[in-house]
């Protein structure tokens, strides 16, 4: 048998137990109950340790960030 012929059908056996797999269901884990959100309370984007709280050096990090990523900006356009 030539090795692409063995190749295909090695692909060919392997394709329908790669497709099952992806058939099951797994379990959820429900965050809202009692109408109420249950999971961890979200923080504001510059209350970490690089900013220390304070937005204003995180509104300028982030302007900074989305000049550097602007091409008119970076090539002198």
């Amino acid at each position: 048998m030539k090795p692409s012929l063995m190749m295909a059908a090695a692909l060919a056996a392997a394709l329908p137990v790669v497709m099952a797999a992806g058939c099951g269901e797994s379990q959820q884990v429900t965050v809202f109950k009692q109408g109420q959100y249950q999971g961890k309370p979200d923080k504001e984007p510059w209350d970490n340790a690089q900013f220390k709280g304070d937005r204003a050096a995180w509104d300028r990090a982030i302007n900074a960030r989305t000049a550097a990523q602007n091409e008119y900006v970076r090539i002198g356009g």
